[in-house]
This record gives structure tokens, sequence and C-alpha cells, in this order.
């Protein structure tokens, strides 16, 4: 196999804690990879360490972004909206089965540039209307998932474009397996005890039980959110229906909750450029009132942006408010990866969209109108987008008006 210089043996590594770690496969349990077929080696050692594991059935999806580039831009209408039944009962019918979902991403940041947007946005929502079951029980945490990525050739040359193909690769490839905390130890024990920092921050916060968070920093940010009254501090692994511990991001430095999406006033800077369908948004701000986004601006990506936030209602509310040490392992690599997966545990997020039900108290349990009605938000998006600086300092505000300061130049106080 070839990895550009990286022992086959961390690659293998990786593999088998995206499977142990990541999705943590149980004995004659169902797993469903959805890979590109550029990184068809990895995907075959995710195939093998799956059986390992113990896997019933491990069914592979593979997919081609030049593929999906085209029938974005020359499908008919028609086959934009409308999902063939077979295709989303694939994955309905999993999902309820309680099967493991691996999905691997890192492929080129601008694949899309040049796709109408409303073309993409159509069939989104349609897939989301006809997997619905699917996104229900993955976004109540009911089926373990994971999120994992691998280098690809465009992605390395957009993130390194000083240096030749191949050292690319390579650099990527080792920057990815220091992320996920491959190294000399254990890489599980590494997870563990990472997973144990979380959860105490976690615990911190939720003892706090602020109503509000005020965000400032040098380059513009004066924000101000609101937090779903019972709201839960999240971070690091979480647990399915079934009882089985699973990492739904592979890597992970944040910790997040449910934001009242009818409370935020103020204006929000990003801090990074925002990779949305295959492109690129940078230097854009959105400023809030009565928990809407009522004005926004891009020095790139306008007609992005604009299309994000005009999909649907909840689409200009927040859904996700997670905090990220600016001093997090990922931040000190000091590189931009153009990927959502690592930016975002660079910097402090928010997210645009669907709220996480698990992120309120009994929140699984709730229909639609019983999230809303605790502030939570509805939207077939979610969308991070990155705001942590090196200055930013973050106030909790109790319901009595108190303040603590939590964070203060870019890090716990």
């Amino acid at each position: 196999m070839s990895f550009y210089g990286i022992e086959e043996a961390k690659i293998r590594e990786y593999a088998r804690l995206v499977v142990c770690t990541g999705v943590n496969v149980q004995p004659g349990q169902e797993v469903i990879i959805r890979c590109p077929v550029e990184y068809y080696e990895f995907g075959h050692l995710l195939i093998e360490e799956a059986y390992k594991a113990g896997a019933a059935e491990v069914l592979m999806r593979w997919n081609d972004t030049f593929d999906s580039r085209q029938y974005y831009l020359y499908a008919s209408e028609e086959a934009l909206c409308n999902v063939p039944e077979w295709k989303a009962e694939s994955y309905n019918y999993y999902s309820r089965r309680g099967a493991a979902y691996i999905s691997i991403a890192g492929g080129d940041p601008e694949a899309f540039k040049g796709v109408d947007p409303k073309r993409m946005q159509m069939n989104e929502a349609a897939m989301d209307k006809a997997l619905e079951t699917h996104y229900k029980l993955m976004m109540a945490s009911e089926i373990p998932w994971t999120v994992a990525a691998v280098p690809q050739k465009k992605w390395a040359a957009k993130v390194f474009p000083e240096l030749p193909e191949a050292e690319a690769m390579k650099r990527l490839w080792e920057l990815i397996l220091k992320a996920v905390r491959i190294g000399d130890n254990d890489a599980v024990k590494e997870w563990e005890k990472h997973d144990t920092f979380l959860k105490s921050k976690c615990r911190m916060l939720n003892d706090y039980a602020f109503e509000k968070l005020h965000y400032k920093n040098s380059i513009g940010t004066d924000f101000t959110v609101g937090l779903a009254k019972g709201h839960i501090w999240e971070g690091g692994s979480e647990t399915a229906g079934t009882g089985t511990v699973f990492e739904a991001n592979m890597p992970t430095e944040e910790i997040f909750t449910m934001p009242d999406s009818r409370v935020a006033e103020g204006t929000l800077v990003s801090a990074l450029p925002l990779s949305y369908r295959g492109n690129l948004i940078r230097n854009f701000s959105l400023t809030f009132h009565e928990g809407q986004v009522v004005d926004y601006s891009a020095q790139e990506g306008y007609e992005t942006l604009k299309s994000l936030l005009e999909t649907d209602e909840g689409s200009k509310r927040l859904g996700e408010v997670a905090i990220v040490p600016y001093t997090s392992p990922i931040s000190q690599m000091k590189t931009l990866f153009y990927n959502t997966l690592f930016d975002e545990n660079a910097s402090c997020h928010f997210a645009l969209g669907e709220c996480y039900p698990t992120t309120v108290a009994g929140g699984a349990a709730m229909s639609e109108e019983e999230l809303k009605a605790v502030g939570g938000n509805s939207s077939i998006n979610h969308v991070d987008f990155m705001v942590g600086t090196a200055d930013l300092c973050i106030t909790g505000i109790r319901e009595d008006g108190t303040e603590t300061v939590i964070f203060e130049n870019g890090d716990w106080v």
C-alpha cells in the first residue's frame, strides 16, 4: 500500500481506532462506511478492522467527487428533487436496526466551486426529507456514528501549496495522525485521558447553568447568545441508545451545547474561512437580532453564504455553541486545514441550523414542537463556523445577572 512514507502500521492503527473507538463496533452489528473512491486503500483497512471487531456485515458506500459534481451540474431538477425509495430505505433501514456509521471526509475544499448552490440545495432538501428517520436517529445519538478524515491530493495542495504533491500528502497524513493522538503511546488510552478532560469542563459549565454567554474580541465580535433552559454541555464520547459509547468526531477538542435560537444579539466575525458545499467563504460577519441573522457580509463567497442563510428559516438561527481553547493541539499546528472537521477543533465556533436534541434535558424524547418551545432550532442545515481568536473573551451570565469570566485570551480561565 502507498501512504506517502507513513508506516502502514500507523495507518492500520488509525483504521482500528476509527472502528473500535470511533463507532465502537459491537459483535453482530452492521456497519455502514461512506468512503471516497480515492481512499480505497484506507477503506479496505476499515472493512477488515470492522469484521475483526465482530461486525455481522460491512456495507461499503463508495462515493466520487467527480460524479457528484457532474450530477449537481447536469442532472434534471426532477432527479435532484426526488430520492429513490430504495436509496432512502437503505439508510433508514439500517439505522432502525442500530447500525454503526463511519464517514470518511477530506476531499477538495473547492470541489463544487462554480456549481449553482440552489441545485445543491434542492437535492439536500429532498435527501433530508427522504432520510428523515436516519438523520433523526443520528442527531439524537441513538446510533453510533463517526467522521474521520484521510488526505486527498487537492486538499493537501490547498493546505500546503508550496510543497510538491508527495511531500504535501505526507505532511497532511502526519498532522491528521497527530490530531487523532496516534504517536508513540497507546492511542486508545490517549483518547480516554482526553475524554476525561473534556468531561471535566462539561461538568464545570453544567454546574454554572448560565442563562447567556457574551463573546468579545479585537476582530469585531461583540455578541450575546442565550442558552436553552435545561441545556447540557457535552463533549468527547457519547452514548448511543444501545448503551454503546462512541466518538462522533475524530479529532475533537470541543465541548458544546444548545443555544436558545430565539436569543442572540450582536455581531460574530469569522476567524477562519468556511468551506461549504465545496466553496470557500472568507472574512465574513453575521449580525443577529432576536436570534436571527438580520445582516451579513463576506469578502469572498457572499453568494454561497447567502444561499446557506436562505436555505430555510432555521438556517438564519443557531443550533450549536461550542468552546475550544485557542491553545488546542490542532490550533498549535498553526495550519489552516480548509476542512471543518479540523478547523472547528482549533477555534471556538457556532453552528447555523439544526440543534442536537441531546444537549437539553429530555431533548432526545421531545418532538420538534417541544424542542422549539425550549429554544431548539430546526433546519436541514447544520453548518459550523469559527469565531475563536487568541484574544477571545467569553463571559457567562446567570439568570440573576451575575457574571463570571470563563474564557480569557482564547483559553479557559
